[in-house]
């Protein structure tokens, strides 16, 4: 059985099947042949024929359409190992009934091919099922592998992410440790050099020259611009730890606090601002208000000669929206677009603008806490386009 199983397989399933139809519609026309030679009636000889030929049709066909059927190629040759089956099941049942001479049949070549024909037409039928079983069998295993696969990976993908996860959180906690050192570690030293440098040009400030006030000047600044930088520092360290819960925020409003933060510095610069409709988001109202109030007035500071003209938009992009502030300023060159959001990165000196270096880095951690991304779009001398995705209001329904 097994040779004969490995002879089905290597002739194809499909080309066996063939094979068995090509013969019976061929002793079909042989036998229809023969019959008329001998002239037997021609009614008779058709309808026999076509019980022997009409089932080697249908394997012919059949082996045609199994292409497009959803049995596996592998299963082919268990449809022929049946078709034979049923050849050689009626086979055995006409020996067994030739066995008796009273009762054997009258054309025993003509049972024998009608019969057969039709067996191997029923192992076909059957055949099919068995091979679709053993098909959706197959695919059932192949699936629960792979299953079982992707479950390992994630497993895997688990306990790297809570190994990451552990890391983040000793990361951020030695991070605020940090600036909760420098905050009250360095922020009395440089209160008391500012207050003795201010005492000192109280005292003797008209015995200074130019160059001694010039000096102090020069060091009370940079004491005051320190200080500015351990207040961002301690600030962009506590983001994650000191945020407050996300909850629906409205961007007009928030966008409304903004504008009246910024009244001054708007009426100082002559500067026009367009908000369009602004939707509902996921997130940290005070923290959102922080983000978009750096955006704007940093737009407003690096507009160059003319009055600046700014242009806040939305657009939903899936379960996110975009919001975007776009100037007319003096632009980004494209090799710094990406550099401008890491920690103290200036791109100009303070003579020309002020700052510390920390905004738009305070801007990223705070988009990146709530699940979104800032990029910017930007060439020199045309303008920017600072774009920050935040997640939609979840829909509420009952």
């Amino acid at each position: 059985m097994t040779r004969w199983r490995r002879l089905l397989s290597a002739a194809g399933g499909r080309g066996t099947i063939a094979a068995l139809g090509t013969v019976y519609v061929a002793l079909a026309f042989a036998w229809a042949s023969t019959q008329l030679i001998d002239g037997y009636p021609v009614s008779n000889v058709v309808l026999v024929s076509s019980f022997i030929g009409t089932p080697g049709l249908v394997l012919l066909y059949g082996s045609r359409r199994l292409v497009r059927t959803d049995v596996q190629a592998a299963f082919y040759p268990t449809i022929a190992r049946w078709c034979f089956g049923g050849v050689g099941l009626l086979l055995a049942i006409l020996a067994l009934y030739q066995l008796e001479p009273a009762e054997s049949v009258s054309d025993p070549v003509r049972a024998v091919l009608v019969l057969t024909a039709f067996g191997s037409v029923a192992g076909f039928g059957v055949g099919v099922h068995d091979a679709l079983a053993k098909t959706r069998a197959h695919e059932l295993r192949r699936r629960n592998q792979e299953l079982r696969r992707m479950k390992a990976r994630l497993d895997e993908t688990v306990v790297q992410l809570e190994s990451a996860n552990r890391e983040y959180e000793a990361s951020n906690e030695r991070l605020e440790q940090f600036a909760y050192a420098a905050s009250h570690d360095l922020q009395e030293p440089l209160r008391m050099i500012t207050n003795y440098l201010t005492l000192v040009e109280r005292r003797y400030g008209d015995r200074l020259d130019a160059d001694g006030r010039e000096f102090i000047e020069f060091a009370v600044d940079g004491a005051e611009r320190m200080r500015a930088m351990i207040d961002g520092l301690l600030e962009y360290s506590r983001v994650e730890t000191q945020g407050d819960p996300f909850e629906p925020v409205d961007l007009e409003e928030v966008f409304a606090a903004v504008l009246k933060d910024l009244e001054v510095q708007i009426a100082e610069s002559d500067a026009t601002v367009e908000i369009e409709a602004l939707p509902s988001v996921e997130g940290d109202a005070s923290q959102l208000r922080q983000v978009f109030q750096n955006l704007l007035s940093n737009a407003i500071e690096y507009s160059g000669d003319d009055p600046p003209r700014v242009h806040v938009t939305a657009e939903r992009t899936g379960s996110n929206w975009t919001v975007s502030v776009a100037d007319e300023g003096i632009g980004i060159d494209p090799a710094d677009q990406d550099r401008v959001f890491d920690l103290f990165q200036r791109l100009h000196g303070r003579e020309e603008y002020e700052g510390t270096g920390l905004g738009l880095a305070l801007c990223r951690r705070i988009v990146e806490r709530h699940g979104g991304e800032i990029r910017v779009d930007s060439d020199p001398g045309e303008g920017s386009t600072f774009s920050v995705t935040l997640p939609a209001v979840a829909d509420r329904g009952s």
